[in-house]
């Protein structure tokens, strides 16, 4: 009789009868949707652009308002 008892305890413990199985599966799908519901909300609303000075935290905010490269020193 021991076949029959380990028939059924490995029945019991198929993963899809693992509860917290479902349970991750079902966190990773809703994160997974939220993902895609902020790209979908992002790219409907255009972000304004800022109202800034031309440095931001000591970095120029285009390319012309930086200094040129210094002079290479080789002969």
């Amino acid at each position: 009789m021991p076949a029959a008892s380990k028939i059924a305890a490995d029945g019991a413990s198929a993963w899809y009868r693992q509860p917290v199985l479902w349970l991750g599966i079902v966190v990773f799908v809703l994160s997974l949707a939220g993902c895609v519901w902020i790209i979908v909300v992002s790219t409907r609303h255009a972000a304004a652009p800022l109202d800034t000075s031309r440095v931001v935290f000591g970095v120029p905010v285009t390319a012309r308002s930086s200094h040129p490269p210094p002079p290479d020193p080789t002969p």
